[in-house]
C-alpha cells in the first residue's frame, strides 16, 4: 500500500491535476522496464493534464480520474467547494500559497464555510483534507481513496497489460470535461470503442464491505445493457467476487463518454467505500483485490478472442504469452 499512500498524499484537486500527472510520468519512467510492454505515452500539448498509455494493439480502454475533491479560498478566508466534499466543522484542511504552508480547521459563519487561519490566504488557493493514511489487516482508510485507488488499480493492470489503453483523466469530481476529447482522440487514432471505468462507489443497503467489487448497472448514467451484461458474465466465469449496483445518482467518467459525440460502451467497475468524500474514506482489501482481478480478466478475454485472429505465429505467441502472464498475476504460485 506504499504507492497508494504516496498518491493519497499528493495535492491534486480538480483543476490542479498536474501534480499527479508529474508523479505518474516519473513512476512510469522508473517502472515500465519491468512491465510486459512499454507503453506509448500521449500527454502535454493538446492533452492538458491528462495522460494516455497505449499498450500494443488495444481493444479496450480503462479510465481513471486523477483529481480529488477540495476547496478554493475566496475572500477573507471564506472557502468554496471543489466537487462535493464533506464540510463538517473541525475538519483540517491544508495547502500552500506564496507566503507559506497553510493548515486550519473548517468553521461555519452565517451558513458560509471558512478556514480558521491566522492570516489572509491568497485568493484562489486550493485546499485539501489533511491526510491520515491507515492500513489495517482488513481495511485501507484515508482521504482521496476516490480516486487514487482507481489510479493504483490501473498501475497494477499496467504490469501485465499487452494490448489495451489506460487513460488518466481530469475534472471528474467537478462535473467532468476531459473524457470527451480524450475519447475522440482514442477512437480516431486507435478505433477503440469500449471502456471500463476504474473508480470508487459507496457503501449502501445493497453494496457492502468485503463482498467484492461493484459492477454498476446504472447510476445517473445508463450504460448499454448488452455491454454491461458481458462484463458481468466475465466476472461470473472468472469467479471474481462482485456486487451489482443500481443507483439513480452519482456518476463517473462513463457519463462523460456517453454524452460525447462518439459511440462508447462503458461499464463502471470499482471498490465500494464508506465515508465518501471525507477525510476517512474506507475500503475493504478484499474489494480492492476483486477490482484488480476484474480489470485483468476483462483484458484476458479480449486477448483470447484475438489469438485465433492472429495474422502470424509470432503475434499468436505474444498473445498467448500475455494470457499466461495475466494468469500468473491472477494466481501467483
Amino acid at each position: 500500500m506504499k504507492l497508494l499512500k504516496q498518491m493519497c498524499e499528493i495535492h491534486a484537486p480538480a483543476g490542479e491535476e498536474f501534480a499527479m500527472t508529474e508523479f505518474l510520468l516519473q513512476y512510469i519512467e522508473k517502472n515500465q522496464n519491468n512491465w510486459k510492454v512499454k507503453p506509448t505515452l500521449h500527454y502535454g500539448k493538446g492533452f492538458q493534464d491528462n495522460l494516455i498509455l497505449v499498450f500494443g494493439k488495444p481493444t479496450t480502454a480503462i479510465f481513471a480520474h486523477l483529481d480529488s475533491i477540495g476547496f478554493t479560498v475566496k475572500y477573507n478566508n471564506e472557502i468554496v467547494k471543489i466537487g462535493g466534499p464533506v464540510t463538517t466543522e473541525g475538519i483540517i484542511l491544508v495547502g500552500t500559497d506564496s507566503e507559506g504552508e497553510i493548515e486550519g480547521k473548517i468553521i461555519k459563519k452565517d451558513d458560509k464555510l471558512f478556514i480558521d487561519f491566522d492570516r489572509d490566504i491568497e485568493r484562489g488557493t486550493s485546499l485539501t483534507f489533511k491526510v491520515d493514511f491507515r492500513d489495517s489487516e482488513e481495511f485501507v482508510q484515508s482521504c482521496y481513496m476516490d480516486n487514487r485507488l482507481g489510479v493504483w488499480n490501473c498501475l497494477e493492470v499496467a504490469k501485465t497489460l499487452e494490448n489495451g489503453i489506460i487513460v488518466f483523466s481530469s475534472w471528474e469530481e467537478h462535473g467532468g470535461g476531459s473524457v470527451g476529447y480524450l475519447g475522440k482522440f482514442i477512437q480516431e487514432k486507435y478505433g477503440v470503442m469500449q471502456a471500463l471505468i476504474s473508480d470508487i462507489t459507496w457503501i449502501t443497503e445493497g453494496v457492502k464491505h468485503g463482498k467484492g467489487c461493484a459492477i454498476s448497472l446504472r447510476d445517473s448514467g445508463l450504460p448499454r445493457k448488452s455491454y454491461v451484461n458481458r462484463i458481468v458474465e466475465i466476472a461470473k466465469q472468472s469467479n471474481i467476487p462482485f456486487q451489482l449496483e443500481v443507483e439513480d445518482a452519482g456518476g463517473s467518467d462513463g457519463n462523460g463518454l456517453q454524452k460525447s459525440d462518439y459511440p462508447w460502451d462503458w461499464c463502471f467497475v470499482g471498490a465500494p467505500e464508506d465515508n465518501v468524500h471525507s477525510p476517512n474514506e474506507k475500503v475493504h482489501k478484499k474489494d480492492i483485490k476483486a477490482m484488480v482481478r476484474g480489470e485483468l480478466n476483462r483484458l484476458k478475454r479480449d486477448l483470447k478472442a484475438n489469438v485465433s485472429k492472429a495474422a502470424n505465429t509470432t503475434t499468436r505467441y505474444h498473445l498467448q504469452d500475455a494470457i499466461v502472464r495475466i494468469d500468473n498475476a491472477l494466481d501467483p504460485k
